[in-house]
């Protein structure tokens, strides 16, 4: 036995949890009790908080029919293991950022985010009626799974870092916390990109193990505290322009369900990729506020050359991503061709709006 899969095993039997089985999911008078896991800490600003409003949204449609127990990332399976677990039935479901799970597929970040791709919005209106869900589906099937959009952490911004960033030179040898097409793309400006849940990266950052990170925004990188290690912090960001969060069903578990449960199940999904986004939108506000005036953060701005690079690196990673295999390549098509339509549109709608308004400030 491998010792990667030795160690999830032990840790699966030590949580009481039986493996690829739902004993008896539905209880009297057909009620059912779920688990949902999570890929970050319970109750954590808006992907925390979120995951939560979920599982109170289906408890409240259902009348108490369908009750859903929330586990933070490690409580039930390390932040990593969500994927599988679910797939496993250990959990019925997970949320999760889908670019996580790249290594098992090449279309994964597509459903999530790339580089100079969509924003959130924008990545929900792919996803609900440019052919996304469909396609979305058609992955996740081969895995026995069901997933549906259920949050964003909107925009992200460029991150953090200890030192100062002049010019691309900068970026040789920089060990950055950098998930998904996001992490090829510094590695291609010379960086070298470190895959980090979010509770083990302010370590990473005191203890020297990393010299950079991102992860989203001003309300959750407030919250880790990684403005006390580095006051450097650099926006916009283009790696990650509207990263989706996805509800990560268990197809079998989702399929024992009644129709109007499911239906329940899909509908709270859909309300918290709004709502958290709303929250997150909110809770940014406020913390760029207390950063920059509480904890005199230094806010910069990447060099344009540097802004150039990532976004023909980003180009160049999405392109190159869709020739790993036909069903990739027909995910990034319909991605792509949307995301042509989008870049066309914008500049009359909220982009040309935004430019206006930040000339009058």
């Amino acid at each position: 036995m491998k010792r990667r899969t030795f160690i999830r095993t032990a840790a699966y039997a030590s949580a009481g949890v039986a493996a690829a089985s739902f004993s008896a999911p539905a209880v009297a008078q057909g009620r059912f009790r779920w688990k949902l896991i999570t890929a970050w800490p319970k109750n954590f600003p808006a992907i925390g908080t979120g995951t939560q409003r979920i599982a109170d949204s289906i408890r409240e449609m259902s009348d108490g029919r369908l009750e859903v127990k929330v586990y933070g990332g490690g409580e039930l399976v390390p932040p990593f293991e969500v994927f599988d677990a679910v797939r496993e039935g250990i959990a019925e479901m997970g949320h999760d950022a889908p670019y996580y799970w790249l290594a098992k597929h090449s279309a994964m970040p597509f459903f999530c985010s790339v580089p100079g791709g969509l924003t959130a919005p924008e990545h929900a209106a792919w996803i609900h009626f440019g052919g996304g869900q469909a396609l979305w589906d058609e992955l996740y099937a081969g895995y026995g799974l069901k997933p549906f959009l259920a949050g964003s952490g909107g925009s992200n911004v460029g991150g953090w870092f200890r030192k100062e960033i002049n010019g691309l030179e900068d970026f040789k040898g920089l060990r950055m916390r950098i998930p998904g097409l996001g992490g090829e793309v510094m590695a291609r400006l010379g960086a070298i990109p470190v895959n980090l849940p979010g509770a083990e990266i302010l370590p990473a950052l005191q203890t020297g193990a990393i010299d950079a990170t991102e992860w989203i925004a001003p309300y959750n990188d407030l919250a880790f505290g990684f403005h006390k290690v580095a006051k450097f912090y650099y926006a916009p960001g283009v790696h990650e322009p509207g990263p989706a969060l996805g509800l990560t069903i268990n197809a079998k578990a989702f399929e024992e369900l009644p129709t109007d449960l499911q239906a329940i199940v899909q509908r709270a999904a859909g309300d918290e990729a709004f709502r958290m986004l709303c929250e997150m939108t909110v809770g940014n506000a406020e913390a760029l506020g207390v950063l920059l005036d509480k904890y005199n953060v230094q806010l910069r701005r990447f060099p344009q050359e540097v802004y150039d690079a990532m976004l023909a690196a980003g180009a160049d990673v999405a392109r190159e991503a869709a020739e790993k295999d036909p069903f990739t390549r027909k995910v990034y098509e319909s991605w792509l061709g949307f995301r042509e339509k989008i870049i066309e549109l914008s500049p009359l709608t909220e982009l040309g709006y935004m430019a206006l308004r930040d000339a009058q400030n």
